[in-house]
């Protein structure tokens, strides 16, 4: 029997089902799950449950996730990130002499969001209603407004500021939408604002350092995957 967990560096461009579907097809796993889904565009941790370790997929979805990311400033965009349809505002000036846009405005407006917060679900998102999941039927033009969750920002930190680019490190809860995260900063500066890069870099204890990409997981064989398998 093939159990344990998989810590998985993932790509752009994959679904988190995606891969899921190569593991399970590169070595021939029929019991295969992860804990906790990346959108397409973001990139990192990917826990990757593997035979009985599928029973126990809440033991790593409750825990604390970590990330660093980017928001753009002075645009929005329907999907709340980079690969939606952009829609163009005043974009901030470049370096920290826009008007009304220093330093203490900006760590002003992301400081709002420190501590337990309601978080609205976004419309381009994995959660369900009635079944369908809601990213289906945004493209279908059909929004649906869920209630607010109850998340907690643990730690939310600007690593740097170069506008209108503005990268961060956030610490959270699970269910937090980090998409949401940077269209409600972009709100709260008045300017708007869309999620142009997410990297998950840890997931409780466990952190990206230890994963593999997915071009190592073609180079191996069904024993020495089994040999890449934790048990916790």
């Amino acid at each position: 029997m093939t159990d344990g967990i998989l810590l998985v560096d993932k790509p752009q461009g994959f679904t988190s089902h995606d891969v899921v579907a190569f593991i399970r097809k590169r070595f021939n796993i029929k019991k295969v799950g992860h804990a906790g889904t990346l959108d397409p565009m973001a990139t990192g941790l990917l826990i990757i449950l593997v035979g009985q370790y599928t029973k126990h997929s809440d033991q790593f979805l409750n825990c604390e996730k970590k990330y660093d990311a980017t928001l753009v400033l002075g645009a929005t965009s329907d999907t709340g990130d980079a690969w939606g349809k952009i829609i163009s505002g005043p974009i901030p000036s470049p370096g920290l002499a826009s008007p009304g846009l220093g330093i203490g405005v900006i760590e002003e407006a992301f400081n709002k969001f420190l501590g337990p917060i309601e978080q609205a679900v976004p419309s381009y998102s994995a959660k369900k209603f009635k079944g369908k999941k809601l990213y289906e039927l945004a493209r279908k033009g059909v929004e649906i407004k869920l209630e607010p969750k109850k998340i907690v920002i643990h730690s939310l930190k600007i690593t740097d500021i170069d506008l209108p680019q503005i990268s961060f490190k956030v610490s959270c809860s699970k269910g937090t939408y980090i998409r949401q995260l940077a269209m409600d900063i972009g709100a709260a500066l008045g300017c708007g604002a869309y999620l142009s890069k997410l990297r998950r870099t840890a997931s409780g204890e466990i952190r990206v350092d230890n994963a593999m990409s997915i071009e190592e997981l073609k180079n191996i064989d069904a024993q020495e995957f089994k040999n890449r398998l934790i048990a916790i």
